[in-house]
């Protein structure tokens, strides 16, 4: 990883820590205990709770790379059916199980002790997931709580500065998985397109337009401006997502990075080979 900027590389390292109550079977008991039952509505109602009882129009613009259909399909039914609260109760119930099986409680509280450092100290204005994940209170019961609500911070906090850098790209939600689906290859779009909502004509408008741009070619393959558009909103995105590990300083960040490492390698092969994080195992 001695490519990666100190940004993307602790992105890469807390991100798994998160990513369980998408990938790990056991985060998804408690909803369904709550009677909430299917994937999708379980990661809308988790991943929204911490804006409260909204509808979809929130969702789609803190979101940003789901169709809207899709958005309005689970919201703001997803609420009939459980509540925000209870669903903050599920989602950090699940998280903590799935960790509980990964580590131990003395490796979570080394390593919550330290991300949570980084956490407390994000900017959030503008940043309305990081800021809504912000304001809820610390977990204080289990180290496994406090390590997941840490690392959903800094993944919000740095999500919501990668959408600001894509809308200063000027591409939209679906725009955005047909150049990432371009650049990386690997039949992507199978995966991102029914991930995300978007239909075959979604898809294919959203090519035209990044063809006529010049950023993909006939074949669709990602061109030279494309390739070189996507190294600047990686870059913006790193420095939007700076502002945290400046602040607790060079020396704890890479002992952070230490204490993470181990624990991110147990979780990546839990993580489907293609998912649309994007995260890769």
């Amino acid at each position: 990883m001695t490519n990666l900027s100190t940004e993307r590389r602790l992105w890469t390292l807390f991100e798994p820590l998160h990513a369980v109550t998408y990938f790990v079977p056991q985060a998804g008991v408690p909803f369904e205990a709550a009677g909430l039952r299917g994937y999708w509505r379980r990661y809308f109602a988790g991943r929204a709770a911490p804006l409260g009882p909204v509808g979809s129009g929130p969702v789609i613009a803190a979101f940003f790379g789901f169709a809207p259909a899709m958005v309005t399909r689970a919201l703001p039914d997803v609420w009939t059916r459980i509540t925000p609260a209870a669903a903050l109760d599920a989602r950090l119930a699940g998280a903590r199980t799935a960790l509980g099986t990964l580590m131990t409680e003395a490796e979570a509280a080394t390593a919550a002790g330290l991300l949570a450092a980084a956490a407390r100290r994000v900017d959030v204005p503008g940043r309305v997931l990081a800021a809504a994940n912000v304001d809820l209170p610390w977990p204080v019961e289990s180290p496994f709580d406090q390590l997941w609500h840490a690392a959903t911070i800094l993944r919000e906090h740095r999500g919501d500065g990668h959408v600001a850098a894509l809308l200063t790209a000027g591409v939209d939600g679906c725009e955005s998985l047909v150049w990432r689906a371009a650049l990386e290859g690997d039949d992507l779009r199978s995966t991102l397109q029914p991930a995300r909502g978007w239909t075959d004509a979604d898809w294919d408008a959203a090519t035209t337009r990044l063809r006529e741009r010049g950023w993909l070619a006939e074949d669709g393959s990602a061109t030279a401006p494309a390739r070189a558009a996507y190294e600047l909103v990686e870059a913006t995105t790193d420095r939007l997502a700076a502002a945290p590990w400046r602040a607790l300083g060079a020396e704890a960040t890479e002992h952070c990075a230490a204490v993470l490492e181990p624990l991110a390698r147990r979780i990546r092969p839990l993580l489907p080979a293609i998912n649309p994080i994007p995260l890769r195992p």
